[in-house]
């Protein structure tokens, strides 16, 4: 833009989205085929960033590069009307006028030639890339077509597993209410922790997913998708979870990640229900205080230990398979007596066709 005249203000939002980061990671707030929603919630940082930058210099249109067919067309409008009733929003790629003259990428690129400034260089790619703080998304051209495997993306943020390291690397993580403190004890914030986790997740191949997701407006997108750090840390906070969490608040947990992952990826995430589902996140996370370690290998994390976790509801004696001073085998009998009561009535009400014929 500013080599064709245009003013051009840069606004630095990376805290804005290392923040954002937290919050997702907190929520646990994965898309379709499990992967970590890097764009969409970019989207909101973006727009709440540049709006009041846009506003105290006079502007009261925002034009945004969204194609017609896509997902972030919704999500710049949505925020606009959210944050800035007053604004309007300018669509190029849905303009029939624009669409006459310039229906796709090499025309617009031939027009910019013109007036030289080359807007494309080194031939055609081979699909096409969106990349911020928490992650890379590859989308379009070849990677279109379902006949292509998704090894034709070159990583940008680490590696493939099968070309990392023949090594185990350990890493360590310190969490209090669910955000990352401290790594391999260096003390972070989110902006310093994000960048520390995507660069050692990527070097061991984590964190790289394909999936074929479904959109906003009905169709089916294929991506191949990065997120290193997302995946590193969230796999942590994760394990933080499991002991923490006792299973009714598991299973609200995981309908109020459903619930956030779904509206950060309609571009609702300024919603009352989202701020609503992120405030119960908020509580349950209270206890998601710990020391994580985890061993990295070609893609892989494993579990190494728990420590330093006062909310853990996990106990040794209780779950023993020897003997011990925990839970008294024998309770849970009348308990276990109880529970088969309902299935009996099942069985002999006919409600359950499966019975062992004598």
């Amino acid at each position: 833009m500013a080599r064709c005249g245009a003013d051009t203000i840069i606004v630095d939002l990376k805290k804005e989205m290392a923040e954002a980061c937290y919050l997702v990671l907190k929520a646990q707030a994965k898309y379709d085929g499990g992967y970590w929603n890097t764009t969409g919630i970019a989207r909101a940082v973006t727009v709440r960033g540049l709006l009041p930058e846009m506003i105290r210099r006079g502007c009261s249109v925002l034009a945004h590069g969204a194609t017609g067919r896509g997902n972030d067309q919704v999500r710049f409008e949505r925020y606009v009307n959210v944050l800035a009733p007053h604004m309007r929003v300018y669509a190029p790629w849905r303009d029939p006028a624009l669409l006459a003259q310039f229906p796709g990428r090499t025309q617009m690129a031939a027009y910019l030639k013109h007036f030289g400034i080359e807007a494309f260089s080194g031939g055609r790619k081979q699909y096409s890339t969106d990349a911020n703080l928490a992650g890379l998304s590859h989308e379009a051209e070849d990677l279109e077509s379902l006949r292509t495997p998704c090894t034709i993306v070159k990583p940008t943020m680490g590696v493939w597993p099968h070309d990392a390291s023949d090594r185990i690397e350990k890493f360590t993580v310190v969490f209090k209410r669910g955000r990352a403190v401290k790594i391999n004890n260096r003390k972070v914030n989110p902006l310093s922790a994000m960048r520390l986790a995507n660069k050692i997740g990527g070097r061991n191949g984590i964190g790289l997913k394909h999936a074929l997701e479904n959109r906003i407006i009905g169709t089916k997108s294929r991506g191949v998708y990065e997120a290193p750090g997302m995946e590193l840390l969230g796999r942590c906070l994760e394990f933080v979870y499991q002991a923490v969490l006792d299973r009714r608040s598991t299973q609200l947990f995981q309908q109020l990640s459903m619930l956030v992952a779904g509206q950060i990826y309609d571009g609702r995430l300024y919603d009352p229900v989202t701020r609503a589902a992120l405030n119960a996140v908020e509580s349950l996370a209270q206890n998601a205080s710990a020391t994580v370690q985890v061993g990295l290998y070609k893609g892989n994390i494993y579990f190494l230990k728990l420590t330093d976790c006062p909310g853990s509801l996990y106990n040794e004696a209780d779950s023993s398979m020897e003997k011990s001073s925990g839970l008294n085998p024998t309770s849970s009998q009348g308990f276990v007596e109880i529970q088969g009561v309902e299935a009996l009535s099942m069985a002999k009400a006919g409600q359950i066709d499966l019975k062992v014929k004598k």
